[in-house]
């Protein structure tokens, strides 16, 4: 008897041809598409009617069964309240990482159960293996690597998992989708916050929470004003541009401060940091750590990973230090932990 997989389907390239690839291994496939929001006039993207209409187009043309799950109030709750609280709070967020943690490898998986599959897969690019009884989780060769948004996913998630796409490269996905003549095979990718497709944050904010962001103080490292900003959801650490003020010399955003509505700038150089804690820590490599030990940390999601050291603390956060100085460490944002391919684990940057 076939191992029966729930494959979540995007109406993208790479999870169309997820789902082929599956159905080629020999695993009975059923797809199914995540409904995250209200629908607007015009409006696409991951979690839109306009995609679940392409991978119902998709299923159609695999001949699997395919279905819709509504998600949307728990898409408000722990993805855009999420996102709103963190802009709230001075911090910048990743809202892919929580969508990932809650729904993608959260509902998806509990329905998966409910349906009778063995497993969950979806069309991210990573590897997943156990070795030594411990399910691990290694980047992707390749090119294309997207193991630094799944740094959340537990033994449990992981043990169910797969990833079809591991080991290919985006443009060979792209061909077999052609040579498929999946409808999608030429589709673009999304690049931006599925919810906010005009990058438009504070306008977002402004309408989600019905509260405008409030002008205030742009200030130096020693609190002198050099001017007023439009509100802090605008910024983030290590801007430049965009500012709407000129100084005569590049300033950077290094510092946001909600409670006095203060944005701190400094010249170049002023953007770098040698070390930051982390929070809401989660390891898949080993159990919570007791003893320092070296590592690659990455701390944004282009950001090349650096060596450091991840000292444990006893109220169970981790300080990083870094070999050297890195640029624009931002609060809010995941760091995530290396040993060459392996994924140790990662938390939240707090400061």
């Amino acid at each position: 008897m076939k191992e029966k997989v729930l494959i979540g389907m995007s109406g993208g390239v790479d999870s169309s041809v997820a789902a082929l690839l599956l159905l080629r291994q020999g695993y009975d496939v059923m797809g199914v598409t995540m409904d995250l929001r209200p629908e607007l006039p015009g409006q696409s993207g991951c979690g839109s009617a306009a995609d679940a209409a392409d991978a119902k187009r998709v299923a159609g043309k695999l001949g699997i069964e395919h279905r819709v799950l509504d998600l949307k109030e728990r898409f408000r709750q722990d993805v855009i309240d999420y996102f709103a609280g963190e802009y709230a709070a001075g911090r910048t967020p990743n809202p892919c990482i929580a969508c990932n943690r809650s729904l993608k490898f959260g509902a998806m998986l509990e329905a998966a159960k409910e349906l009778g599959c063995q497993y969950i897969a979806t069309g991210h690019y990573a590897h997943v293996a156990k070795e030594g009884g411990r399910w691990l989780l290694y980047r992707a060769p390749g090119g294309k690597d997207q193991s630094y948004v799944l740094y959340t996913l537990t033994q449990e998630q992981l043990s169910s998992t797969l990833f079809p796409l591991c080991g290919y490269t985006k443009p060979q996905i792209r061909e077999m989708a052609a040579q498929a003549e999946l409808p999608v095979a030429n589709k673009p990718d999304s690049q931006e916050i599925c919810f906010i497709p005009d990058k438009d944050y504070g306008a977002f904010l402004r309408k989600y929470t019905g509260k405008t962001p409030q002008p205030g103080e742009f200030v130096d490292s020693e609190g002198n004003v050099l001017g007023k900003h439009r509100g802090i959801p605008y910024y983030t650490i290590g801007q430049r541009k965009g500012l709407g003020v000129s100084f005569g010399k590049p300033m950077y955003v290094t510092k946001i401060e909600p409670a006095g509505n203060r944005v701190w700038l400094g010249p170049e150089g002023s953007q770098y940091r040698d070390s930051l804690l982390a929070g809401a820590l989660n390891w898949i490599a080993f159990e919570n750590p007791e003893q320092p030990f070296s590592a690659q940390a990455k701390i944004r999601y282009q950001a090349e990973p650096a060596d450091a050291e991840v000292i444990p603390q006893q109220d169970g956060n981790a300080r990083v230090v870094f070999r050297e100085p890195q640029r624009s460490v931002t609060p809010g944002q995941a760091v995530v932990f290396y040993r060459g391919d392996l994924v140790l684990g990662g938390g939240v940057i707090m400061e």
